[in-house]
């Protein structure tokens, strides 16, 4: 076949491409249209937390929980959580109220979102007296450039403008020190400390000093590798040299050195015995690979056993010992983090709520309790969100609009199942012939349902063959493990390991049950 001419193919290429130059360019416009139609949308949002806010006493927190209500109706509409939408809002407001002309550039595709942010990331120095100048000035050499070539000349300019001394800037910025934790892949995690200029060159130059003598001992890890783990290890295991609580002990060492780490870590008992090599979950972070699971299984105090259902996956029950542990337990299993829509954060750092006021006539039983964090407890209780419990630990919540969000109780993250047929859902189950096990005990005597958890009176009835089948038949029993390191002191773990080792022998045995 003959080729066309190479003329003709070119100019076919021009053609598409300026065809495609085009559409990009009424693309740009319409992107541009909308995010700034949504800028202007925010800032309305954060004028009516404001105004909801005027005359009420406590004025502050009158204003924080309006802008926490409105942000977490708003995120149930874009599908992100209520703290980031409540960030969005507070930078849609200084665009608008402090950065009009950028905005209308902006508006009218002379600048880009890009530039707009960089306009504002550099102004926050300059006050309010000659704002409008640099604005103008900065709009000018926007014109001309990309925001990333604009970025350090806007910063110098704005520098000539403040009215405020570095150390006065430096002192204000030195009360945002923060650290952060940003989940990773494949079982790793960001940790970012925001601090000093100063303190993290001085952080960096110990911590490399200190990994070059354990190398020059002999070790055979990289550089930043030895510089990571002495970083875990002194903040996991050292005490701070500045501790208010310390008073002329003979070791030095206050209640803040005596603080130990505390993460609340979910693994299939089919890895803790070394059956399988399915991550655990570090709950409200990220998934945690087989063998650091049972490194902490093994370190750790005690265990708790966890029974879920077979086709759910949710908590069904879990060992009892005492009566107000018990649904502290149960909760914490059921729940996982906060309950609130999108919120992750874990629920060892949340509070227990009762979702029918415990002043107003609610019981204090698992079902009227559920975790919320300290963001959303305040939310619940300042706020027109309302939520009621349906059963089964769903919660549903409804906000001042009338919008109404479904938070199931999540699904158990990790399990482990025989060959037969698949694990539904998340969850998985082993099915043990109730005949091969002669000597056990019941499972229903041994493993109370929710409603034992409840004190007396408030005690809901739990129909033992709703969950464990009747008499004759094999009963399908999910199996999973709890291991929350350093405040556990119910179940030895040695005698939790002896019983899953039976399970594990029970598995391998070719011999019928």
């Amino acid at each position: 076949m003959e080729k066309p001419p190479l003329e003709f193919a070119a100019g076919v290429v021009d053609a598409a491409l300026s065809e495609l130059a085009g559409d990009a360019e009424g693309i740009v416009g319409l992107l541009a249209a909308a995010q700034v139609a949504e800028t202007r949308m925010l800032a309305r949002a954060g004028q009516i937390a404001a105004a909801e806010a005027v005359g009420q006493r406590a004025g502050v927190r009158a204003h924080d929980m309006a802008l926490r209500s409105i942000a977490a109706e708003l995120a149930g509409v874009f599908r992100v959580t209520d703290r980031t939408m409540q960030g969005r809002i507070g930078d849609a407001q200084e665009i608008v109220e402090k950065y009009p002309v950028a905005l209308s550039a902006w508006e009218s595709g002379f600048i880009t979102r890009g530039h707009v942010n960089v306009i504002v990331d550099a102004g926050r120095i300059v006050g309010d007296e000659r704002r409008a100048e640099y604005e103008r000035e900065a709009i000018d050499r926007c014109l001309r450039d990309t925001p990333n070539r604009v970025r350090a000349g806007l910063e110098l300019y704005a520098e000539k403008l403040t009215e405020r001394s570095f150390t006065e800037r430096h002192e204000e910025a030195a009360r945002r020190r923060a650290v952060r934790l940003i989940p990773g892949r494949d079982g790793m995690c960001d940790v970012i400390a925001t601090v000093p200029a100063v303190i993290g060159d001085g952080i960096l130059d110990r911590l490399t000093r200190m990994a070059h003598v354990v190398i020059d001992a002999g070790d055979r890890r990289g550089i930043d590798e030895v510089r990571a783990d002495v970083f875990a290890d002194l903040l996991l295991a050292g005490a701070p040299q500045l501790d208010p609580t310390a008073h002329g002990d003979a070791d030095g060492v206050g209640a803040l050195g005596a603080i130990r780490a505390h993460v609340q870590v979910v693994v299939p008992a089919s890895a803790l015995v070394g059956l399988g090599d399915d991550p655990a979950d570090l709950v409200g972070r990220s998934p945690v690979d087989a063998d650091t699971a049972r490194r902490l299984a093994g370190s750790a105090p005690s265990l708790s056993r966890i029974l879920t259902d077979p086709v759910t996956g949710g908590v069904l029950v879990t060992d009892r010992y005492r009566p107000t542990t018990d649904q502290r337990r149960h909760l914490r299993v059921r729940d996982q983090h906060c309950r609130f829509p999108g919120c992750r954060l874990a629920a060892i750092r949340c509070e227990i709520d009762h979702t029918i006021d415990h002043v107003l006539g609610g019981p204090t039983t698992v079902g009227n309790l559920a975790h919320l964090c300290q963001r959303h407890h305040s939310m619940k209780q300042f706020t027109r969100w309302r939520v009621r419990q349906r059963g089964g630990g769903v919660l549903e919540w409804t906000s001042p609009t009338g919008r109404i969000y479904r938070e199931d109780a999540p699904t158990a993250p990790v399990a482990f199942a025989g060959s037969d047929e698949p694990a539904p859902r998340a969850s998985s189950t082993i099915e043990i012939p109730r005949s091969g096990l002669p000597d056990a005990p019941d499972p229903p005597d041994a493993l109370d349902p929710p409603s034992a958890l409840d004190p007396p009176g408030e005690t809901r009835h739990f129909d033992k063959v709703d969950v464990f089948g009747v008499p004759d038949e094999h009963p399908e029993i999910p199996v999973e493990m709890l291991a929350e390191l350093f405040d556990f002191g119910d179940v030895p773990s040695d005698q939790l390991l002896a019983e899953l080792l039976e399970i594990e022998r029970a598995l391998l045995d070719p011999a019928p049950f």
